[in-house]
């Protein structure tokens, strides 16, 4: 099913003629385990009423409009949260435009014109730490109050926790910048991945260490200078691999690199699309000596990573249910 985008409130008036809508509201960063629980219960209740369900987020990030200066680093791309919302089965997806005026709606006039007057909406999903409208001023208990008095019902959607703590866009921003990818994974019930294309590197790495591809990634948030055990997907396949985040401080860098050493793999690439899976986090960055000790400890990482996946492979094949 091919998820339909509709990016204005005008177009989705004409789209959907009056159609009455299952909806669900949040910017939806990262779509973590949260974020899929409501869209879970929004396309079960859209399958059992025959109506169409619907997320309606923002483009921008409303950070970029309230407080550019502090904004975080978004998880992914738009186009990348897209895409995880087809993956959940959601029908179409409303995405407003953040403006200064559009910040200013309250509560209310949030209420009454984008979910009454646009979406015609039967049933709203949010989480429990759900804000909304003119310095947030909204909640979801305002949003369930507004739905009595406005005709659509509101289901509140629980929080997940881990660790004792609420999984969150903001959680998972912390674990990945820590270099705290396999909690970020839990978080997001699947590895944090970077995706872009290939670019050429300098050199230096084929000819002193090992060969590596290099990544021009498209989303903002990076993890923690290190080297990784990754999955790296190209267009033939998904490899194993042993990935670098940092400046190259053994050769001077000062611009950060992603680079990748895809294990059983003897193809040269300089183009073509790349996705990168953190895995798990070897070690942080350091600057070495000279190139051979830098190649020295590069190799004892490659071998860091094959056992790092030989040991995961052993506990999917002891996971996986006997039959019998």
């Amino acid at each position: 099913m091919t998820l339909r985008v509709v990016r204005s409130a005008e177009d989705w008036l004409r789209e959907a003629a009056g159609e009455p809508a299952i909806a669900a509201i949040g910017n939806f960063d990262g779509l973590h385990r949260g974020h899929q629980q409501i869209l879970a219960r929004v396309t079960e209740r859209a399958h059992s009423t025959g109506r169409r369900s619907v997320v309606t987020t923002f483009d921008p990030h409303p950070t970029r409009v309230l407080r550019a200066e502090s904004a975080p680093p978004l998880i992914v791309t738009i186009e990348q949260r897209l895409a995880l919302f087809e993956a959940a089965g959601v029908d179409a997806a409303l995405v407003l435009p953040f403006t200064p005026e559009f910040a200013r709606l309250s509560p209310q006039d949030f209420a009454a014109r984008i979910l009454v007057e646009t979406l015609h909406a039967s049933d709203v999903f949010v989480g429990e730490n759900f804000r909304f409208g003119h310095r947030q001023q909204g909640d979801a208990a305002t949003l369930a109050e507004l739905g009595a008095r406005l005709g659509f019902a509101v289901d509140i959607v629980p929080s997940v926790r881990l660790r004792g703590h609420v999984v969150s866009s903001t959680l998972v921003r912390q674990a990945v910048a820590a270099g705290r990818v396999e909690f970020a994974a839990r978080m997001l019930g699947r590895p944090f991945s970077l995706s872009g294309k290939i670019r050429p590197g300098e050199g230096q790495g084929r000819k002193l260490v090992v060969p590596t591809l290099n990544l021009a990634w498209e989303q903002e948030l990076v993890p923690g200078r290190g080297v990784y055990a990754t999955e790296a997907a190209i267009a033939d396949g998904r490899y194993q691999a042993a990935t670098n985040v940092g400046i190259r401080p053994t050769f001077d860098g000062a611009r950060l690199t992603i680079e990748s050493h895809l294990l059983d793999f003897s193809s040269e690439l300089t183009e073509g699309l790349l996705e990168v899976r953190f895995c798990k986090r070897l070690r942080p960055e350091k600057k070495f000596a000279s190139p051979a000790e830098l190649r020295e400890q590069v190799l004892r990482d490659i071998d860091r990573a094959r056992t790092f996946f030989a040991r995961l492979s052993r506990a999917r094949l002891r996971s996986r249910p006997r039959s019998g």
